[in-house]
């Protein structure tokens, strides 16, 4: 993973808003032709004091999985079952969380075999 947001040695900084403590985003002024940083909470604007706007991206390489089921199911943190059955591997112990399905509204568990070998995940 590498990060390219630096620009002649000096890296930005976030600003938050006075008002609210949320984050300032860039903004342009096409009349005045300034850059501002401005709160998408409230109507707090100021002006920027260099008109440099930083960006960071972030490249994953190819091989590189950022879901990995094997990492969930050796997650201290999550919940665990030993009322779910895998359904690939028959391991009755899984990890579990709530979260929200790809192209559909509401939440819904999803469960990760604890199975070392196995990893398989569904939901209920």
């Amino acid at each position: 993973m590498s990060s390219s947001s630096q620009f002649n040695g000096k890296m930005g900084t976030m600003r938050f808003c006075t008002k609210c403590n949320n984050i300032l985003y860039p903004k342009e002024d096409k009349e005045s032709k300034i850059l501002l940083y401005a709160c998408r909470n409230c109507d707090h604007e100021e002006i920027a004091d260099s008109n440099i706007v930083y960006r960071t991206k972030i490249h994953h390489s190819t091989g590189e999985n950022t879901q990995s089921a094997e990492n969930l199911a050796l997650d201290p943190t999550l919940p665990r079952t030993k009322t779910a059955r895998c359904s690939q591997c028959n391991h009755g112990e899984a990890v579990f969380f709530q979260g929200t399905a790809r192209g559909e509204e509401g939440m819904c568990l999803f469960f990760v075999c604890c199975n070392p070998n196995c990893g398989h995940r569904w939901r209920d």
